[in-house]
């Protein structure tokens, strides 16, 4: 099943429920949160730097990530939202595999038509 990161920054009003009630699982309500839209967590972390947070995620496609990103991005709980699709070792050499039969042009061959 595909995966994907996503990294996320909160918005004022998140973070100052983080100060406020640090008990919270906050990793725990996002697993919740995504299966409910069928997708699953495989990790949530917290980071230093430019981004506050990263979610690995496995999902059946696009969509459903797609319904979680507006689902999160809907809260006004987070300001920052980014996914990255994940690409297994055995996808790249496929990819690699299959430039093979790719045509084009080849460097040297001038501007087109």
């Amino acid at each position: 099943m595909p995966q994907y990161l996503v990294r996320f920054s909160y918005a004022p009003p998140a973070t100052q429920d983080l100060v406020r009630q640090p008990d919270i699982d906050r990793a725990d309500e996002a697993a919740n949160m995504v299966a409910s839209l069928g997708a699953r967590l495989l990790g949530y972390w917290y980071v230093l730097g430019g981004t506050e947070g990263l979610v690995l995620l496995e999902a059946p496609g696009s969509h459903v990530i797609e319904s979680i990103a507006l689902a999160i991005m809907g809260s006004g709980q987070v300001a920052r939202y980014d996914t990255t699709v994940l690409l297994s070792m055995k996808e790249v050499q496929a990819a690699a595999v299959a430039v093979g039969s790719a045509r084009h042009l080849p460097p040297t061959a001038g501007s087109h038509p």
